[in-house]
């Protein structure tokens, strides 16, 4: 009985245990046109989802063209399923901060508006922390020509982006706006990530 007992525990504890590691988190990041945004993270091994989509607004249920009025407060976010156990969320804070330029406020590029704002939106207060954190880390250390600008900001109501933003560069990369804005960006990525990518 006393054996039947410990297999039972052991059994247990390896259910737990694999339960754990296959325990998603998620993590939301405004950089700008959340083309480029969603094309760089789908890249990252431990991701296993991203959705493009707009947070932190005060209109329900807004549209692609509602958002770009820059009138309804949503920033073009994208939502980023991971596994803490293969990618941790400071690897994605690096890869977030050295994606886009947080030193311009509400703008990246061409692209100007709120919506186009630099903004971690935390989803645990582990999250904040560490994002402010990190902010603190790259300000301190002048790791930008400028302050870093980025808003760190508890999440709010997600909405997803219309389907034909979704998965934007892998199904439009002739698209001249793919090939000159996000093309550079994976190259980008190849070079300072190569070790985080999916083979």
């Amino acid at each position: 009985m006393k054996y039947i007992s410990i297999m039972a525990l052991i059994l247990l504890s390896l259910n737990s245990a694999d339960a754990q590691s296959k325990k998603l988190e998620k993590a939301t990041f405004g950089m700008g046109c959340f083309w480029c945004s969603e094309a760089i993270f789908e890249r990252l091994n431990g991701v296993t989802k991203v959705r493009s989509g707009f947070e932190g607004g005060n209109v329900d249920n807004p549209s692609y063209e509602d958002v770009c009025t820059g009138t309804t407060g949503h920033a073009e976010v994208i939502e980023v399923t991971y596994d803490p156990s293969k990618i941790k969320y400071e690897e994605l804070l690096e890869v977030f901060w050295k994606s886009h330029d947080p030193t311009t406020l509400n703008r990246q590029g061409a692209d100007v508006g709120t919506q186009y704002r630099s903004v971690v939106f935390y989803n645990s207060d582990e999250q904040k922390q560490l994002a402010e954190a990190y902010k603190k880390e790259l300000n301190d250390t002048k790791a930008f020509d400028k302050p870093v600008v980025t808003q760190i900001d508890k999440s709010s109501t997600f909405y997803v982006a219309d389907s034909y933003h979704q998965d934007y560069f892998n199904k439009n990369g002739d698209q001249p706006y793919c090939r000159l804005v996000i093309l550079p960006k994976m190259e980008k990525l190849e070079k300072v990530f190569k070790a985080k990518l999916k083979h």
